[in-house]
């Protein structure tokens, strides 16, 4: 298999040296690629690979390695560090912000666009890269204003300038631990910086939910993603690629698939696309030949060697077992509310998901949370002066167009906060 990439003929590139089926490699392409820097990546064992390396100290043994147009390389130890060495924004410039914005995807970058604009001295804090979940959607095609659809990542990178645009500050790789309120505002720890804010807005989305079957945390990295297909599709050439999800994550998945494989299989649980999938997905699905949906149909087990190899399928009507060859696996099975970095003094529903505004006075234990004698403002959450929009957040649309809807308005009611 030749290594691939969309800018691998960019002389200009960053270039990453690493093999196929290294976890590690795939983490660091998916890291680069979400944050919009070009990378062309080339095996060990190729001539360019092993030239590379010789001429800059390492061996097959020591990749991933790194290697900048300027000469630089690095063997990155987490992603804090290859984030500072790829130049991103990794620590906050200032203290004293009115606003703090925990999460970079659609919720957190349109309170960021919004809350800039309107004058907050505002930063963000992001774990990954900007986008979030959204950031990683092959093609969005349901988001208002755009009717002949639009990537993830570039509905992203237009936010990222757009916040750059009214001064936000958007910072990469510094992950929040816990979040304190006192009587002079708010605080973010993230390890040994604090970050602190006259006000938050929590929009850490969800965290993917992973495969269980026996097999399958063998091969994660290695035949086995998660919400991943925009960068190892190029890989995928070709071959069959399995998805697993019946969600529009994993629709969306299947048609941009279904351009570059061989054949794309749709694995569903459910006995039918409809209850979880939009209508328009379902029909575009059903127009591309290159794409079968198996309803009812649930992965069983996974095996291999250096690499993912086989699958077991398994009939949930009837219990009977297939094995299928499979070298691609892709899984888009819905996500769990990134809540457990916060204190119990933030309540949440009984799946995790924060309680906010009149849901706080709907939910006995969390009114007795409450400790303010006016009542919580919409998107406020059990902490005063600490909001959540989008995915985190309970009762929550599931949609781009309402996390950003989420955002904006929780800017709204900072200001109301602040203004009290």
């Amino acid at each position: 298999m030749a290594p691939t990439a969309p800018d691998e003929h960019d002389s200009a590139a960053l270039t990453v040296v690493g093999e196929v089926w290294s976890p590690a490699c795939a983490a660091i392409r998916t890291f680069l690629s979400r944050n919009e820097i070009a990378c062309r990546w080339v095996r060990p064992t190729d001539p360019a690979g092993r030239e590379l390396l010789t001429a800059h100290g390492f061996d097959a043994a020591d990749t991933p390695v790194l290697i900048g147009p300027d000469g630089r390389a690095l063997r990155p130890a987490d992603e804090e560090q290859l984030a500072r060495w790829a130049g991103l924004h990794t620590t906050p410039s200032s203290g004293g912000y009115d606003l703090l914005i925990v999460g970079g995807g659609p919720a957190g970058m349109a309170a960021a666009v919004y809350g800039a604009s309107e004058g907050l001295h505002t930063v963000l804090l992001e774990r990954w890269a900007i986008g979030g979940q959204a950031g990683l959607s092959s093609r969005i095609e349901n988001y208002l204003g755009f009717p002949d659809g639009i990537s993830g990542a570039q509905l992203t990178d237009r936010a990222r300038r757009q916040a750059g645009k009214f001064g936000a500050e958007l910072v990469i790789s510094l992950a929040a631990d816990a979040l304190t309120a006192d009587a002079d505002g708010v605080t973010a720890h993230c390890g040994t910086t604090t970050v602190t804010a006259r006000s938050a807005i929590i929009a850490t989305g969800a965290t993917f939910r992973t495969l269980d079957a026996p097999g399958i945390t063998e091969f994660a990295g290695r035949g086995v993603y998660y919400f991943s297909a925009l960068t190892e599709a190029p890989l995928c050439s070709g071959a069959d690629v399995y998805i697993v999800g019946g969600a529009n994550s994993a629709g969306q998945a299947a048609v941009y698939f279904a351009s570059c494989a061989r054949r794309v299989f749709l694995l569903v649980r459910a006995e039918s696309l409809a209850a979880r999938m939009s209508t328009y997905l379902i029909e575009q699905i059903e127009s591309i030949p290159e794409i079968h949906v198996r309803t009812g149909t649930e992965v069983a087990a996974a095996a291999g060697g250096t690499h993912l190899e086989r699958l077991t399928l398994r009939d949930r009507r009837t219990g009977a077992a297939e094995e299928v060859a499979a070298t691609w696996l892709f899984a888009f099975i819905g996500a769990d509310p990134a809540t457990g970095w916060l204190a119990p003094g933030f309540a949440r529903d009984d799946n995790g998901y924060l309680l906010t505004g009149p849901d706080i006075v709907a939910a006995p234990l969390a009114a007795a949370r409450w400790p303010l004698p006016r009542p919580p403002l919409h998107l406020e959450t059990t902490v005063p002066g600490v909001f959540a929009a989008g995915d985190v957040r309970a009762y929550n649309g599931r949609r781009v167009a309402a996390a950003v809807g989420e955002g904006s308005m929780a800017v709204m009611l900072v200001h109301q906060y602040l203004g009290d």
